[in-house]
This record gives structure tokens, C-alpha cells and sequence, in this order.
């Protein structure tokens, strides 16, 4: 329950009302007024003042406080300011939920008044109506701060938007520092921050303890998801522009013993690299690759841990075949990326909009190409299965640490091995290894423990080129920028779809695939550490399960 504060004429305290989610904007909710009659009766009932808007000059730094698409959404006008009290005009006084985000945003106290709903919506068409800001400009004036201006420090949380400020100097140095997500996790006595970079979490500078509260309900506000719910988990999306860039925030919130943790995953198209030949594959595996999706039917799989850029491949594979003869649809949850010219499909869980069903849905728009983007049961892979068999070349992901799983992780969801073999073209397994910094590599000769760990013996003279980053300011020091797949290509041959027939465990499998030629995760990341492009110790750890 939160208190409604009584206005400077009340008798009496403040009544407790249930803080509840209302639909934004002025003139929708329940308790929305739109006459003079209606809110002088209402202010009467509730002890607060009435102000008339038309009388009233806002001035222009509260315009600046309050950007145009927040004031549309709340249906509320700051109006006066006299210290650290703020005054605002709003029309429905049930709605304490909407006061109380402002409150945590601003980090002032808001003294309500009460106006109709129209007299409000004039006052912010006349306030803004003389600039010529896009929706667009303001999305990003709300979110980021220009580039260079603001710092994450306790001085300017304390000033009147210090919980903006920090908001956005949070997500501008997260961005800056290329990181793909930014962890906000609460503790007893310190609220952590860090963001991940290159795969690799790194600390940044923890935000005042003080601020946890305020700061996740910002984001959640930005988020469109609901400050009010603390209990269950919540996923929402915000958009925002960096340096002449839009890109997505995909935030998620979990409770925790101390709070909301958070997460946002930074999606940047820049990072899209929707061509085959920027993947990392290298020569030979680029070429069979190739030519199997453009056939005209079959299963295609990209398998590996979360993270591992398993959609990117795809999008790639996607990206390839994306024609004006050729109609591609996709169901994805979440959709990560938009690629034109694509038919993207958002699963929706609560609507009855899953994988499966989509699937269904997609065959009857008679697609040459259909992306399912993972599959998780058995229904959905029979009908990703017998969509191939019926003329399409359909492409998807499995939860595998290598190649061969994949066979084995659909045959124990029930899946026939006489479908599976009929229907599966290939199966390719990565991960994610760092690339050495190219402002700082150097030569490195290593040592024959470390190419004993790689599985490779010594290379023919003359051709060494194992690199290793010194440590830069354009790497933060740790020798390493970006990143670089690695890869593990089984082609269903004849002697293994036979196989198939006879449930093979995936140790057989793999054995046998290896002899017919299937190179592994650790012997092409050694290939490329021989190139300079990564290092030996990164290839080890992401394969540590390989047993070449």
C-alpha cells in the first residue's frame, strides 16, 4: 500500500490506496477527469489542490526534466518547482502508482494537483510545440547521454536527476566497452554491476547501495514492465540511440534474497555479421557448407551452449539465401535482430503462439525456407523433420555440446531414426573464442606442452604465426578484441544416416564420423591459433570437453 499525501488545504492524512498498474496515458483510466465540475468534487474528496494549466508558464527546465513521450505516457505536467518539491498536474489521483515511478525518477518529492485531462494534454502539446525533436531524438536524449558527458559517481546521483544520469552513463560505458549484457545483482551491502565483454565478465563501478531500489525501477519504466511486481520474474525490451546508432536493451528481472537482479543484453545490429565468409569458417568448411543449404530441402543444424553464436550462423545461412525468389520465414523467442526482406515470427507463450504451433502456421505460407529457432520437444522436431521431407529447407538449433549429440539429444526425444536420417543434411557445432587484439599482437613461439594441449604437433617451419596480445588501451589491457568462431561440421553421410537406423550411442557416432573426415572443435581452433588469430590457452578452455 502506498499513501496518497494530502495537498496543502487537507484536513486530515493522506488516504491508503492499492498501488496498481494503470493503461498510460491521460483521459483512459478510471479515475480520470475531464471537467472543472468533476475536479474541484474530486479534489474536495481528497484533500488536494486544483491548479488551472491555462493561467500557468512551464517554465523550460521542467520541460527539459519531464521529455514530451514520458509526460504523454504518465498524463502528468510539472508545472512549478520550489526546491526539492516538484509540482505536477495530473487528472486521475488513484493513480499513486504512476506518481510514485516519477518520484524514483527524478529523486524529488512530487506534490499532486489535480486538473482535467484535456486542459493536461493541451499544456504538453503547447509546451513542446515549438521544437522539432523526432520521437526518435528524444528516445535517445531520455536514454543516453552524448558521448564524453556524464560519469557513474555518488555526486551525480545526488544531484535532481541523478538516478537518469546514472541510468544512462551505466549503459553508455557498458556500450562503449562493446559489452553484450549488463548485470545488475543485488547484495546485502553492495550493489555489483558488470558487463560482459568479449564473453568475459568485467567489474564495473558499483552504484551506491542507496540507489539499487530507484535504479531498477528506472530501467523497468524504460522497459515498459511493471514496477509494482517484485516477485515474479519479468522480461521487457527498451530502445535506445548511441552515437547515431539504435540498438535494443532485452532486460530481464529475477528476485533475489536482496532485491531485483537484473540483466540487460545489449543488441547492436553493427555486431550482425550477416555474411558467411565473416563467420570464421575457413576455406574448405565455407565451401560444403555452401552447397548444403542451397539445397532445396533438408534439416540444417547449428548446436552449441548458450552464447555461442548459434543465431548469428543462421542469420548468416538466412542472409544467403534471402532473394526475391525465395520467401524465408522464422518463429524465434525472442526475435533478436530484424533482417529485411525476412517474415520473423515472435513466439508468444501466453497466447498459445509456440514453436510448434508457429511451425504449423509457417507450412501454410508456402515457404521455400523456414527457421525454427530452437527445438526443444518432440513435437517440434517431427514437424521440422517432415517439413523437410515435403520440400523445405528448414534450419534450427539444439542444446549439444558437439556434433554427433545432436543425433543422439532427437533420438532420445522420440524422434524415428528412419525420419531422422531421411531429413537430416548436416549438424554444425561452434563456440566463441576470443580474437587476439590486432593493435598489440605479437609473435609468440610455444612451447610443445602447449602445442601437446592443442593436439597438434610442431608446425612445418615457416609457417608458425601464433600471436599474443600485449595489452592495449584499445583492449583494456587484456590482449584480446572480439571474437571468432570455431567450428565442428558433420555432413550426414550414407555410412551415418545408416547408422542412424541402428540408435547408435554418440560416442560411436563420433568416433566414426572423425574417421570419415569431420574435423573437431579443438583441431580447428588449433588451426586457427597456428593463423594468430586466437590463442592456444582460449581454444583449450572453450574445448576443454574434446577429446582430441
Amino acid at each position: 500500500m502506498l499513501q496518497l499525501p494530502p495537498g496543502k488545504g487537507g484536513s486530515g492524512p493522506g488516504v491508503a490506496v492499492s498501488a496498481q498498474l494503470v493503461p498510460a496515458g491521460p483521459g483512459v483510466s478510471a479515475g480520470t477527469v475531464g471537467e472543472w465540475p468533476q475536479v474541484q468534487r474530486l479534489a474536495r474528496q481528497w484533500g488536494l489542490e486544483t491548479v488551472d494549466l491555462a493561467a500557468q508558464v512551464v517554465p523550460e527546465a521542467l520541460r527539459d526534466l519531464l521529455p514530451r513521450e514520458l509526460a504523454e505516457s504518465y498524463g502528468l505536467v510539472p508545472f512549478a518547482r520550489h526546491g526539492n518539491r516538484l509540482l505536477v498536474a495530473a487528472s486521475d489521483p488513484l493513480d499513486v502508482e504512476r506518481t510514485d515511478c516519477l518520484r524514483h525518477l527524478l529523486g524529488l518529492d512530487i506534490e499532486l494537483y489535480l486538473a482535467p485531462a484535456g486542459q493536461i494534454g493541451r499544456t504538453i502539446d503547447r509546451c513542446f510545440a515549438g521544437t522539432d525533436e523526432t520521437a526518435e531524438a528524444r528516445v535517445e536524449t531520455l536514454c543516453l547521454p552524448q558521448p564524453g558527458t556524464g560519469s557513474l559517481s555518488a555526486d551525480s546521483a545526488e544531484d535532481e536527476a541523478g538516478i537518469i544520469q546514472t541510468v544512462q552513463s551505466l549503459i553508455s560505458d557498458a556500450i562503449q566497452r562493446r559489452a553484450s549484457d549488463i548485470h545488475l545483482e543485488p547484495f546485502g551491502s553492495r550493489f555489483r554491476v558488470r558487463c560482459r565483454v568479449d564473453g568475459v565478465l568485467q567489474e564495473m563501478a558499483d552504484p551506491p547501495k542507496r540507489l539499487q531500489r530507484a535504479m531498477i525501477s528506472r530501467l523497468k519504466i524504460m522497459a515498459n514492465i511493471s514496477i509494482a511486481e517484485k516477485r515474479l520474474p519479468q522480461d521487457g525490451r527498451i530502445q535506445v540511440r548511441h552515437e547515431g546508432r539504435a540498438l535494443d536493451l532485452r532486460a530481464s528481472t529475477l528476485p533475489t534474497v536482496h532485491g531485483e537482479s537484473m540483466v540487460l543484453r545489449i543488441l547492436d545490429p553493427a555486431h550482425l555479421r550477416p555474411g558467411l565468409t565473416d563467420l570464421g569458417l575457413l576455406d574448405d568448411d565455407r565451401t560444403v557448407l555452401e552447397q548444403l543449404i542451397t539445397k532445396p530441402n533438408g534439416l540444417v543444424l547449428a548446436t552449441g551452449p548458450t552464447g555461442s553464436g548459434k543465431t548469428t550462423t543462421l542469420y548468416a545461412c538466412l542472409q544467403r539465401l534471402n532473394q526475391t525468389d525465395h520467401k524465408i520465414i522464422t518463429v524465434e523467442d525472442p526475435v533478436e535482430y530484424q533482417l529485411s526482406g525476412i517474415n520473423q515470427v515472435p513466439v508468444r507463450h501466453e497466447s498459445g503462439l509456440t514453436f510448434s504451433s508457429a511451425l504449423r502456421a509457417m507450412l501454410r505460407q508456402a515457404p521455400n525456407t523456414v527457421m525454427v529457432g530452437e527445438i526443444r520437444d518432440r513435437e517440434t522436431a517431427e514437424i521440422a523433420l517432415h517439413a523437410s521431407l515435403t520440400g523445405h529447407l528448414v534450419f534450427s538449433t539444439l542444446h549439444t555440446s558437439d556434433a554427433t549429440g545432436a543425433i543422439a539429444r532427437l533420438l532420445n526425444l522420440g524422434v524415428k531414426p528412419f525420419l531422422l536420417s531421411g531429413s537430416l543434411r548436416a549438424v554444425l557445432a561452434q563456440r566463441l573464442v576470443r580474437k587476439v587484439c590486432s593493435e598489440c599482437r605479437q609473435p609468440v613461439t610455444p612451447t610443445a606442452a602447449e602445442l601437446d594441449l592443442l593436439g597438434c604437433g610442431p608446425p612445418p617451419a615457416g609457417t608458425v604465426t601464433f600471436r599474443r596480445g600485449a595489452g592495449c588501451p584499445g583492449c583494456n589491457g587484456t590482449g584480446y578484441r572480439g571474437r571468432v568462431e570455431i567450428f565442428e561440421l558433420l555432413v550426414l553421410t550414407d555410412e551415418i544416416s545408416q547408422m542412424i537406423h541402428e540408435r547408435p550411442g554418440s560416442a560411436q557416432l563420433r568416433e566414426r564420423a572423425r574417421a570419415l573426415g569431420m574435423r573437431t572443435l579443438r583441431e580447428d581452433g588449433a588451426r586457427k591459433a597456428i593463423a594468430g588469430l586466437t590463442t592456444i590457452e582460449e581454444v583449450v578452455s572453450m574445448t576443454a570437453g574434446d577429446a582430441s
